[in-house]
């Protein structure tokens, strides 16, 4: 999980007591440790591509944002009543949330939009004023140079949030 969304969701998920494995690029391992993921897979590595937990644990729940993932490889890796909530849906994911609906499977796939609502917009700030929860910087521009910045988000290479600055 790379970027905020999954920075967020390590973190709320270890102040939920869940144990954690986190699939991020090598150099955002450490930082991935930091935030309390449990277990952190390099997804660069056949392991890590296959998304396979390296303590052999079973998923109950994968929240997913990365780039579409087919269904064969997250399947062997859920837990018999395992869900996947893919926060980045493609049109792969949504047909596979249909198969899996038309076919009472106990594992899905459930596509995600994002909505960002006020209340949860508040209760994440408290969060975070109450340092329970950091926002991770990636990187900061000057907003003469946004195009720089546009240009590494881009790259979906980021682990956290750009600042453009005066």
């Amino acid at each position: 999980m790379a970027e905020s969304v999954g920075n967020f969701a390590i973190q709320l998920a270890k102040l939920g007591n869940a144990h954690v494995t986190a699939t991020c690029a090598p150099e955002h391992i450490d930082l991935a440790k930091s935030l309390g993921a449990d277990e952190v897979v390099d997804q660069t590595t056949p392991g890590g591509q296959a998304l396979k937990s390296p303590s052999g644990k079973k998923y109950d729940v994968v929240i997913h944002r990365g780039e579409p993932t087919s269904w064969s490889t997250f399947e062997p890796h859920l837990a018999s009543k395992g869900k996947i909530f893919d926060v980045k849906p493609s049109l792969s994911s949504v047909k596979a949330y249909t198969l899996k609906k038309l076919t009472f499977s106990k594992k899905q796939l459930i596509p995600v939009l994002l909505n960002c609502k006020a209340e949860n917009i508040d209760f994440l700030v408290k969060l975070v004023k109450e340092g329970k929860v950091k926002t991770v910087i990636d990187s900061k521009y000057s907003l003469s140079n946004a195009e720089d910045a546009w240009a590494k988000n881009a790259e979906n290479k980021i682990f956290g949030k750009i600042i453009l600055e005066p």
